[in-house]
């Protein structure tokens, strides 16, 4: 055995345990740059083809709701009797309704009513839902209790006898759509929040914060509410599509916006009484729209939903 381990001696000479030429300027040398949270997410949200489709849509449909009705020379309530029920052509490029009213015209500034309602829905779900549902979940005990029992109760009320309701007392119109939307709408907001802010209130960070001496409202505000941006944006992007849907339904109904006011349900409303009759566009184009918008949003809250996932994040 002894001469095996000189032979072991001879071959692990010292030439095999040479430092590496390395310059000590590349010691401490960052490899990968940091990347931040909302960077990461968007990086993950752009290599998502089908929801960057979706925000592309959504981009041009509120470009063409904000500019759309000043391409054509008409105007939503232009009445020319002679002209009714005309196929799409150069020069009506949506066709006319029974009135002689350009569709185009109508579509777009049906979209200006329904990204007006789905955006205003979300807006003041965001508020009452994100400040409702985080003091809850901040205080606890017998005042989460409390305030959660009351959304069980809002929760509870049947929606349509709501807004029929509403539309008796109120009258109809597009902010008795809006109030009757928003009444019941935040609840979902307000769970989502109260959930989060359950989970993150006794994170280290918020007990240094509450130790010296930050009130509930800037320990909610700075610590807990940016932690849980990320399911807010997602149930905001979801919130959009489905006021969108009821503002249609309500005014199909005809408990929403009422005539002359173009939207996307009344127009949906009257051409479906006209389709036997092959006016096909009169119900196509309202419903066409109606369907992309809700597409868009959904594919593009999906793909936030993933984007926006830590667990997710490399």
């Amino acid at each position: 055995m002894i001469p095996e381990r000189k032979e072991i001696k001879q071959e692990l000479s010292d030439d095999l345990f040479l430092p590496l030429q390395n310059p000590s300027s590349n010691a401490e040398m960052i490899a990968k740059p940091s990347i931040s949270y909302w960077k990461d997410a968007w990086m993950r949200l752009s290599g998502n083809k089908l929801s960057m489709a979706g925000l592309v849509m959504l981009v041009l449909l509120v470009l063409m709701a904000i500019f759309g009705p000043l391409l054509t020379p008409y105007s939503y309530d232009h009445q020319v009797l002679t002209e009714g029920n005309l196929p799409p052509s150069s020069e009506h490029w949506f066709g006319t309704d029974n009135l002689g009213r350009d569709m185009f015209t109508r579509t777009w500034n049906g979209a200006r009513i329904s990204l007006f309602v789905g955006f205003m829905a979300a807006i003041i779900d965001f508020i009452i839902g994100v400040a409702y549902g985080g003091f809850s979940g901040y205080k606890g005990g017998r005042t989460d209790n409390f305030m959660m029992r009351i959304i069980e109760i809002l929760y509870g009320l049947p929606y349509l006898l709501m807004v029929i309701l509403l539309m008796v007392v109120m009258g109809p119109g597009l902010f008795t759509i809006i109030i009757a939307l928003t009444v019941t709408g935040w609840v979902g907001m307000a769970r989502i929040v109260r959930g989060q802010v359950l989970q993150l209130k006794n994170a280290e960070h918020v007990l240094a914060s509450r130790t010296f001496g930050a009130r509930a409202g800037r320990v909610i505000r700075k610590n807990l509410l940016p932690n849980t941006m990320g399911p807010i944006i997602v149930q905001m992007t979801l919130t959009v599509p489905t006021a969108i849907f009821a503002e249609a339904f309500l005014s199909f109904l005809g408990l929403g916006v009422q005539a002359p006011v173009a939207s996307w349900g009344v127009m949906a409303n009257d051409g479906l009484s006209v389709i036997l009759s092959g006016h096909w566009w009169r119900l196509f184009f309202p419903a066409f729209f109606i369907s992309l918008t809700m597409f868009a949003f959904n594919v593009l809250g999906d793909g936030l939903q993933d984007a926006l996932d830590p667990k997710l994040r490399k």
